[in-house]
């Protein structure tokens, strides 16, 4: 009889591909995907530990398979919660059939419950590992496991470990078998790729290498401190101007409260250099609101900083006291009300920026990637983190065509093939 396997994905993108990954494992010993998890022999639930809220909807989605699975449904735990609380998860949900940390390549054999990155140097090689073409005309890539930097906020590298990139040829084969059009690289460090290499191969150099195998190459999370020349100038050079830079605050105390790089004025600097190279350049970013020691003062900065930065998308998110971080013995902890109220008035402020800069497209005309039957993205919009662009359903999925913004709606816009009528509005 065979057998079948659902995989439950929580967190960021990384995760993602982690998954398929595993999915890639599983396929490999003769398992096949399940249509839902109520069909499925085993049920891997892929974890998010970030925050206390991704513990805790892991937590719960984990207890949601174990009462609701069938007879002889094996649960197997992994990823980030994994292998930050895995022997305490184990012990605590006695029903898990299996916990295994980050990296370490799904076993469904018997053996013990709880399996440890105890072989750090092997932990990666889930990286390497392949994975099936997927349904998307899209796909992530990770690039690389880990991180050494220190931000006083973020427990990742604790549990992820210290950064291990994978070789430039390695991503090429899995970009070449994936046969997509676009490609997202992700990591916890993007722009250090290569540094914990001896031999040659930057951030800079995988781009180049990676261009030419795809319509385009998206990076996601790009530290201020990495962005060098070379690197702006390359990725404008794809075609794709996008900037996903990682700033999470302005003001200079606080950022260096945070164990970052930059203030307000340098990062101005960076993005008036980027659109002074292409004026159509897209920007992302995130920022963290009610960090130990967050006055009114820096407040305002920030509020000053989304004016004149002018960002077409941002995301906000409070402060989370997390264990073993220096953030969490530091004083001044701000009110999680207060925290709250600063995040909307900045949410709201970048709510109007992004429908205005949305407003600007009106009459002009995109090269958009067609997602999904009805759902298009041009160069301005990574996969699932922003607006996209509705256009007719009957143009096919995967191809690449020249789009006719006709109107806005919010972060979305409308489109209309070139030479063709908009089509109705589409409900989502």
């Amino acid at each position: 009889m065979p057998e079948y396997y659902w995989i439950e994905t929580l967190g960021c993108p990384k995760n993602q591909v982690d998954s398929d990954k595993i999915a890639g494992t599983l396929v490999a010993d003769g398992l096949i995907p399940a249509k839902s998890a109520d069909d499925a022999d085993v049920i891997v639930v892929n974890t998010c530990a970030f925050i206390d809220a991704a513990r805790q909807e892991s937590i719960d989605t984990i207890e949601d398979f174990v009462a609701g699975r069938k007879d002889g449904t094996r649960i197997v735990v992994t990823g980030c919660l994994a292998a930050r609380s895995g022997e305490e998860l184990a012990a605590a949900i006695p029903e898990i059939d299996y916990v295994a940390d980050v990296g370490v390549p799904i076993a469904l054999s018997d053996g013990p419950r709880w399996r440890s990155d105890a072989l750090r140097t092997e932990s990666h090689r889930l990286m390497d590992l392949p994975r099936s073409k997927p349904d998307l005309p899209w796909a992530y890539v990770k690039i690389a496991e880990g991180c050494d930097r220190a931000c006083g906020f973020c427990a990742i590298p604790t549990f992820r470990g210290p950064q291990a990139s994978r070789t430039i040829e390695s991503i090429r084969r899995e970009v070449e078998l994936l046969d997509v059009k676009e490609v997202v690289l992700v990591a916890q460090d993007l722009a250090s790729f290569g540094n914990d290499r001896d031999e040659r191969g930057s951030i800079t150099e995988l781009v180049r290498r990676v261009a030419p195998l795809v319509e385009r190459v998206r990076l996601l999370y790009l530290y201020p401190s990495s962005l060098t020349d070379a690197l702006i100038e390359t990725i404008i050079e794809t075609g794709v101007s996008y900037f996903d830079l990682s700033l999470q605050h302005v003001s200079p105390q606080l950022v260096r409260r945070m164990r970052r790089f930059g203030n307000a004025e340098r990062f101005l600097q960076r993005i008036d250099f980027i659109r002074s190279l292409d004026e159509s350049a897209a920007f992302r970013s995130s920022f963290i609101l009610g960090y130990p020691g967050e006055t009114e003062d820096d407040h305002d900065r920030l509020l000053e900083f989304l004016e004149a930065a002018d960002l077409d998308w941002v995301g906000f998110f409070p402060y989370s006291k997390e264990e073993g971080t220096f953030a969490a013995g530091l004083d001044g902890q701000v009110p999680r009300e207060l925290a709250l109220e600063r995040l909307r008035e900045c949410a709201e402020l970048q709510d109007v920026i992004t429908a205005r800069k949305r407003r600007e497209l009106v009459s002009t005309t995109q090269m958009c990637l067609i997602d999904a039957p009805g759902v298009a993205r041009s160069f301005r919009e990574a996969p699932e983190i922003d607006g996209i662009i509705r256009v007719d359903d009957r143009i096919p999925v995967g191809t690449m065509s020249k789009i006719e913004i006709v109107a806005a709606e919010g972060p979305d816009l409308i489109g209309s093939p070139i030479g063709g009528q908009p089509f109705a509005r589409v409900s989502r």
